[in-house]
């Protein structure tokens, strides 16, 4: 996989975490080089943090480890699509998905 070519446009870039057996989104994330990298390497997530700017391994304090089954970037070369195995919840909140939030809006 040649890295280089999705930070031409920013340093860091969103990856979608999809659970790989049901198709279910779980999470967004970012990604820079080096988390990256360490994805490639280990077989399991890594993602930049903006708040703590740090690395961090999805799981590493809760258990709940993402190991990557596929990974593809999208047309623009500036999104990722990781398809993992996800160990427990994906989300802090103890929930399996981050998007579990209902928005109301009005069909038409």
């Amino acid at each position: 996989m040649q890295i280089e070519k999705y930070f031409k446009k920013s340093e860091l870039i969103p990856a979608i975490i999809q659970e790989a057996s049901s198709g279910e989104v779980l999470m967004l994330a970012y990604m820079n080089r080096e988390s990256l990298e360490k994805t490639l390497e280990t077989g399991y997530t890594w993602f930049w943090s903006r708040s703590r700017q740090e690395l961090w391994n999805k799981g590493a304090t809760s258990g709940h480890y993402q190991k990557v089954v596929d990974i593809k970037g999208d047309c623009d070369d500036d999104t990722l699509l990781i398809k993992v195995i996800q160990t427990g919840a994906a989300c802090h909140t103890g929930n399996h998905s981050c998007f579990f939030n209902n928005i109301e809006f009005k069909e038409s």
